[in-house]
C-alpha cells in the first residue's frame, strides 16, 4: 500500500494552525504597538523565534505559545481563535487542543477546559506522558497557578525546588516564580491546571 500521503491532512491542519497562530500574534502585537523585539522582551523568547511563527512557520511549544498569551494579556486559547459558544459547558470530547502540530512521544497534552475567553481564568486538562520534562523551558508570567493530579505522580518545580504530587494532590503558587514540570514515573499524567491572569485584552 502507498502509504506517501497518509499524513498530508494532518500536515495540511499542523500548517493551518501555525498560520492562525501567527497571524494572530502579529495582530494583538500590532494592536499594542509593540514591535517584534518588545514583545520579545515581555515574553522572554527571541525576535527570531516570533518573527518566524507571524510569517507562519515553526512548529512552537506550548510554553513559548503560553509566555507570547501573557505577554500579549490574552489567554492562550485566543490564539486559536477559541470564541464562546453560548454555552457554559465544554463537553470531554470536544475540548480544544492547545497545542500546534502533532506532539511529539514525549510532550504533554494541553486541552482547554473553559468554553470561551471571557472570564477572568483558564483552566487546562493536561495529559503528559512518562518522561514528559519541561525543564529546557521554564515559563515565568504574571499571575498565580493552581493545579491537581488526577492520575500518576508529577513534579512541580518552583524556582529549582521539587513537589512531588500523587492523585489527589494539589499545589497554588504564584505565576511569576520560575516553573516546569516532569513525569518521571511510568505511567501518564492527568491533571487539571487553572490559571489566573486577568483578561485585559480588548481585542474581539
Amino acid at each position: 500500500m502507498d502509504v506517501s500521503h497518509v499524513d498530508q491532512p494532518a500536515e495540511r491542519s499542523v500548517v493551518a494552525d501555525v498560520a492562525t497562530v501567527g497571524a494572530t500574534v502579529r495582530m494583538l502585537r500590532r494592536q499594542r504597538n509593540l514591535t517584534l523585539e518588545a514583545l520579545a522582551s515581555r515574553a522572554g523568547i527571541s525576535v527570531g523565534l516570533i518573527s518566524q511563527l507571524e510569517r507562519g512557520n515553526g512548529n512552537p511549544a506550548f510554553s513559548t505559545l503560553s509566555q507570547l498569551a501573557h505577554a500579549l494579556d490574552v489567554y492562550i486559547g485566543r490564539l486559536f481563535h477559541v470564541a464562546d459558544n453560548g454555552s457554559p459547558v465544554v463537553r470531554a470530547g470536544e475540548r480544544r487542543s492547545l497545542d500546534v502540530g502533532r506532539p511529539a512521544r514525549l510532550d504533554a497534552v494541553h486541552e482547554l477546559l473553559t468554553p470561551g475567553r471571557s472570564g477572568v481564568l483558564e483552566a487546562l486538562w493536561i495529559t503528559a506522558p512518562p518522561g514528559y520534562d519541561s525543564s529546557d523551558s521554564p515559563m515565568s508570567h504574571p499571575g498565580e497557578e493552581f493545579g491537581v493530579v488526577i492520575s500518576g505522580t508529577h513534579q512541580v518545580f518552583l524556582d529549582g525546588t521539587c513537589y512531588v504530587l500523587e492523585p489527589g494532590d494539589s499545589i497554588t503558587f504564584e505565576g511569576s516564580v520560575p516553573h516546569w514540570y516532569r513525569n518521571a514515573g511510568d505511567v501518564a499524567v492527568t491533571a487539571v491546571w487553572v490559571v489566573t491572569p486577568p483578561n485585559r485584552a480588548t481585542a474581539p
